[in-house]
């Protein structure tokens, strides 16, 4: 009933993340090879995350490879309403032969059998014959064999002796991917935020991810501008109110089935003897014989060379169908020249295959590299692989480590930084660089970059954490994180700003991690910021974490007088070619958290004079920055009296002998006691 099998639920369309990857490694070999490992394959995993998907993607990747398999996809249900309607027309032995002929049976939602004693005995034969034959069984459940309630143990003990592997929640990378691709087939397009945000919510399983996409997908078709990330987080948690409108009704869009694999021709062995006319008696009949046998002496030889290289490559793995097809062909024109071009294909084959391990070990598998027919797709999937690892970003050349002031603050991380880009790799890796907001991590962190880049050689990747995660979403989605990950296994130094922002991203956080051992096992240098000290961090696993700890954290506190001094007078030379040391030192004066705050108040200072068309000046920022002068307020006329004050419990009072108006507290004249 391979009829039964959803035309979309390929492995193609299934996005592979930690939760699932598993699984999934299981599933495919269990396709390329069925009955020959993980028999019985049993998978389990809450409603909603894949299942079902991947054992009908199973069953379509074994139908790819040898479409003259027999797959049977089954529910218990069916298997069970089948199995008592052939009881109750006597053919219950004519239906366990059906089922049990099956090459691969994909059995769905096994946890039905709870309290079924009958039909677990049937499953115990069944699965005891598939085994004995080699057939495949893939059972699917909602939970753990030992979780069915009333499960005979003899089952429990079959499922044990295969593999029984889960299905978790998809983490935020994989339901960032899967919105990614899902939305791309429904060629509806939102932004990066939006994805994000969406994937960030508590979605329990894929069904209700896949049901809140098609949500903004209907609303996005009736909204006059794109949504944003805050409008489709705030629609789908039911702070927005959909249109009053009509919604049109989404239509899932299934994915086009790939294209058939041509089936291989069977290798015919018949070989054709030339026959003489045994009536024939005279000499001419005698020379007929003679010539007749020769030549069938010399089909015999070239058909016994032909097997010999059928027998040698097909018992390394390659496909011999151009050789078997040899074999229908009564004499071929040069049978030299066919065996030379398969063995070139063949040379070529393994010249690709070690490309593309050293490209991305999970290509290097592929069919294609065991097929001299196709080795023009062993090529193009080469190339591919290639232009998928090209070099990481690196560091942007505007922020240079010898820009940077160095002061009795941040003395300690600049030339930690300085001693870092002199021998990476020796001294502190990794190199963690904690401070807030714009005081300089991004611009120390490039500037590190800028010298390592130089190197002879050098590959360095300088990014940040949430380009970082992007980027492996995107790879998620491609099914191209082998490449992704070879791209930055070769990088000779890794930096990672804000690493603070890949708390909850557990899948990057992975990734990071298995990048992390290898680069630092290689001696090759780390170096990332984060605007949180380590100890405060929440969401970033400890393994990770103890890691950031273990190298050299260094801060970078609030820019003191010297750092903003020489900032305010370089921004001043840049924008103006201007040189006012006391406009400067005013600047300087002011009291900012952050470089970028200074940034801030020169920017507005150089606004104003623009707008006065005036040159910047001390007294124009202290206007611009502290507002105008106000006026002193006058002092209060003297009223002249007797100057006695009526009595009071405290006795009389002369106006002479009391200050009834102080001055101002800038007039005041301050002196030590003597």
């Amino acid at each position: 009933m391979s009829d039964r099998l959803h035309p979309y639920f390929r492995f193609d369309s299934l996005v592979v993340g930690a939760a699932n990857r598993l699984a999934a490694t299981a599933a495919r070999s269990v396709a390329e090879s069925p009955g020959a490992g993980y028999n019985p394959l049993f998978v389990y995993a809450d409603p909603g995350l894949g299942k079902t998907h991947l054992l009908m993607a199973i069953g379509h990747l074994a139908l790819e490879i040898n479409p003259n398999l027999r797959v049977e996809y089954l529910t218990l249900d069916d298997f069970v309403e089948a199995f008592h309607t052939a009881l109750a027309a006597g053919q219950g032995d004519a239906y366990r032969r059906h089922v049990g002929e099956a090459d691969l049976l994909l059995l769905d939602d096994v946890q039905f059998l709870a309290h079924r004693r009958e039909m677990q005995a049937e499953l115990i034969r069944l699965t005891d014959y598939m085994q004995t034959e080699e057939r495949q069984i893939v059972l699917a459940s909602d939970r753990p064999p030992a979780e069915i309630e009333a499960l005979d143990d003899r089952l429990i003990r079959r499922f044990a002796g295969g593999l029984v592997v889960d299905i978790a929640a998809p983490d935020f990378e994989t339901r960032a991917a899967i919105l990614s691709r899902r939305a791309r087939e429904r060629k509806a397009t939102f932004d990066r935020d939006v994805v994000d945000a969406v994937a960030g919510l508590p979605f329990n399983n894929v069904r209700e991810l896949i049901g809140a996409l098609n949500r903004l997908i209907a609303l996005q078709a009736v909204e006059e501008t794109p949504l944003g990330a805050m409008e489709a987080v705030a629609f789908l948690q039911g702070e927005k109110d959909p249109p009053t409108h009509d919604l049109p009704v989404p239509v899932v869009v299934a994915a086009s089935p790939p294209p058939e694999v041509p089936v291989s021709v069977e290798a015919a062995a018949d070989v054709r003897s030339a026959t003489s006319d045994e009536a024939a008696a005279d000499e001419f009949g005698s020379f007929l014989s003679e010539v007749a046998a020769t030549v069938s002496h010399q089909v015999e030889s070239w058909r016994s060379r032909v097997a010999e290289h059928i027998l040698r490559w097909e018992g390394q793995g390659y496909r011999t169908a151009r050789l078997e097809a040899l074999l229908e062909e009564d004499v071929p024109a040069d049978i030299d020249v066919v065996l030379e071009a398969y063995q070139r294909d063949i040379d070529r084959l393994q010249e690709l295959a070690s490309e593309a391990e050293a490209l991305a070990s999970d290509i290097a598998g592929s069919a294609v590299f065991r097929d001299p027919d196709q080795v023009a797709a062993a090529e193009d999937l080469v190339a591919r692989a290639q232009e998928g690892v090209t070099s990481p970003p690196g560091p942007s050349p505007l922020w240079q480590l010898e820009d940077l002031v160095e002061s009795g603050g941040n003395r300690v991380a600049l030339r930690s930084a300085s001693a870092v880009a002199q021998d990476p790799g020796v001294r502190y890796n990794p190199l963690v660089i904690v401070g807030g907001s714009g005081r300089g991590k991004t611009h120390l962190l490039h500037g590190i970059g800028n010298v390592l880049a130089a190197r002879e050689g050098a590959v360095v990747a300088c990014l940040d954490a949430a380009d970082f995660t992007s980027q492996l979403i995107d790879a998620l989605e491609q099914e191209r994180v082998a490449q992704w990950r070879t791209r930055y296994q070769r990088a000779t130094a890794l930096l990672i700003d804000d690493v603070n922002l890949l708390a909850g991203k557990e899948r990057t956080q992975e990734e990071l991690y298995i990048l992390f051992n290898k680069l630092q096992a290689d001696d090759r240098q780390m170096v990332f910021t984060s605007a949180v000290p380590l100890a405060e961090l929440t969401g970033i696993e400890p393994r990770l974490l103890t890691r950031l700890e273990g190298g050299l954290v260094v801060e970078l506190p609030a820019p003191e007088r010297d750092i903003r001094l020489a900032v305010a007078d370089r921004l001043l030379r840049a924008k103006l070619d201007l040189e006012d040391d006391e406009l400067a030192a005013y600047l300087a004066s002011r009291p900012v958290e952050s470089v970028r705050s200074l940034h801030g108040l020169v920017q507005r200072v150089l606004t104003a004079a623009e707008v006065q068309n005036t040159t910047p000046t001390a007294a124009l920022a202290r206007e611009v920055l502290e507002g105008p002068p106000g006026r002193r307020p006058a002092r209060p006329r003297r009223v002249r009296s007797s100057g006695i004050v009526p009595p009071t419990a405290g006795g009389p009072r002369s106006h002479e002998k009391m200050v009834w108006t102080w001055p101002d507290a800038g007039d005041r004249v301050i002196e030590e006691w003597r």
